[in-house]
């Protein structure tokens, strides 16, 4: 959570390095109108919400900062980092309880100052698989974190929202708009939150609430997977083989080493979507998104499919459609011309 105490202004605009945006504050102007408002962040035990609440509190707001872990590295970090001002509460969006607890806190800061926004910023994903070796419970837990729980919480602060007229920001993915190969549960997920948010904006527009999506690129956050082997059933590790669900982790992995370590971009579309007069609706921070975007909307179906692959991860084919005379096995000249992304993204997995 994020709030500012009454009468302190913001030492600096929230445009960052990315130069002064349309509609964004500067030293001085009046906007918020409010003196003293509060503002919620939900998900600060690393990435994103950490570099957030760290931003935010050295502009001088008072921040709430909710994380899965109080006695966790990040949250012993934010501590260390920031000023005697930020608030720590502890939150795990697939418990009502906990909800409700950090609502009840919430709501008790805000009766003389107001609420003015919301980040929805908690995520989940721990799998990096196709969708049949992809547990259940994987995506039932993807969708508790980063629907339901999201979805709770703004529900429960929408009335704090309303009555100032306030804003909420999400952070989502391109994962949600994108099918990326292994990726089904959290872009499902993802898919449903951004929905939701875009909803939120066209019926919260006659009050005034503002609702802002952010699409970040691909960062290293500090969030291990998991390894399925030993988890997968007897069959399905029988046809897919162990040696197809190892080269998706080795691909991930040689994925993530060029993933972007500076937080900074998303970190300011984050503060410009709460601060700015007129935030954009959606922010695409990081590099290459607009070529994506671009073949996804504008290119043949295959083509954005083989390039996803060549991007991200492209799977060998599983073990079952190598053997001779299994059903559906492609013919031998359609398994050695397997495709392998461009040249110039080949680099970044290894293949």
């Amino acid at each position: 959570m994020l709030g500012r105490g009454a009468g302190l202004v913001p030492e600096v605009g929230p445009w960052g390095c990315r130069g002064r945006a349309k509609g964004s504050l500067g030293v001085g102007d009046s906007w918020p109108p409010t003196a003293g408002l509060l503002l919620a962040l939900a998900g600060c035990d690393s990435g994103f919400g950490q570099a957030t609440a760290r931003h935010l509190d050295a502009m001088g707001f008072r921040v709430f900062a909710s994380v899965l872990d109080p006695q966790g590295p990040g949250a012993q970090e934010l501590r260390r980092s920031c000023s005697p001002s930020l608030t720590l509460l502890q939150m795990d969006l697939t418990k009502p309880e906990d909800i409700q607890r950090v609502l009840q806190h919430v709501q008790a800061h805000t009766n003389s100052t107001g609420l003015w926004g919301l980040v929805n910023n908690a995520g989940f994903n721990d799998t990096i698989a196709d969708a049949e070796l992809s547990p259940l419970g994987k995506f039932r837990t993807c969708m508790e974190v980063n629907f339901f729980g999201s979805l709770e919480l703004t529900k429960g602060l929408l009335p704090l929202l309303r009555s100032t007229g306030g804003r909420i920001v999400t952070v989502s993915s391109p994962a949600g708009d994108l099918p990326f190969p292994c990726l089904a549960a959290y872009g499902a997920s993802k898919a449903a939150l951004s929905l939701l948010m875009d909803t939120f904006r066209s019926e919260l527009q006659p009050w005034g609430v503002k609702v802002s999506l952010v699409l970040p690129g691909y960062y290293k956050t500090g969030k291990r997977k998991q390894r399925l082997v030993a988890s997968l059933p007897r069959e399905l590790l029988q046809a897919y083989g162990e040696d197809y669900v190892e080269e998706i982790n080795r691909q991930f992995i040689q994925f993530m080493k060029v993933a972007v370590e500076d937080l900074s971009a998303v970190v300011n579309s984050i503060t410009d979507g709460l601060l700015a007069a007129n935030p954009a609706v959606r922010y695409y921070p990081g590099q290459g998104l607009g070529l994506m975007y671009f073949i996804h909307h504008y290119l043949p179906y295959f083509v954005r499919d083989l390039f996803l692959k060549g991007f991200f991860i492209n799977p060998k084919l599983p073990r079952a459609l190598l053997l001779p005379g299994f059903p559906g096995t492609p013919a031998p000249e359609r398994v050695h011309s397997h495709w392998h992304g461009p040249p110039a993204l080949q680099g970044n997995n290894q293949h």
